[in-house]
């Protein structure tokens, strides 16, 4: 048991394959690609927001706390593979999202709705702005800065300053966006 446990891959797939036999076994409405749909969707959001929440809750608090000689511990080893499934978790909330949009017939719907008086429409359709806007920044702002920060990528001393700074606040803008989209999200279907 305890090399079944250790093994988080081994885990996770297995953890995959017991959640799909249950969404196509007993799903809602008899309707399993939608079961297994959702439950990723809300899968990957867990991961991104949870490790989002992680960062500017715990991590960029912390930090100045650390001791010098320890901090590469993290900027080297912990940091790096987060962000992994940081990112990963936005780009798999955003696709598996649109997938559940697309396969109900949502999608561009809540998009073009999200301006109608219809609250649900309202609703997803907001979320769905502030998802994508978020999921736009961890790709275009947040990663492409914290490379240089973490040294990933070479950078200069006052470069690598600079790009922890942006990095921060990108994340601070999603944490904000966060809040909002989370209500959205969990709402929708109960207005």
């Amino acid at each position: 048991m305890a090399k079944f446990f250790g093994n988080l891959h081994l885990v996770l797939l297995v953890g995959v394959i017991l959640t799909v036999a249950v969404a196509y076994g007993i799903g809602p409405n008899g309707d399993g690609l939608q079961s297994v749909l959702h439950w990723l969707h809300v899968f990957f959001g867990i991961t991104w927001i949870g490790l989002l929440y992680y960062f500017n809750f715990v991590q960029i608090p912390t930090m100045p706390k650390v001791p010098a000689e320890l901090k590469p511990g993290v900027s080297k080893y912990i940091a790096p593979s987060a962000l992994f499934f940081f990112r990963w978790g936005a780009a798999f909330t955003v696709l598996t999202g649109l997938a559940i949009a697309s396969t109900t017939g949502g999608w561009p719907g809540y998009i073009q709705l999200a301006a109608t008086l219809d609250p649900s429409y309202r609703l997803i359709g907001i979320g769905m702005y502030l998802a994508l806007i978020m999921a736009i920044n961890v790709w275009v702002v947040i990663w492409p800065n914290q490379k240089k920060a973490l040294g990933i990528v070479p950078a200069e001393d006052a470069a690598k300053a600079k790009a922890a700074s942006v990095a921060m606040m990108a994340s601070r803008t999603n944490t904000l966006l966060s809040i909002a989209m989370i209500y959205c999200m969990v709402n929708a279907n109960n207005s």
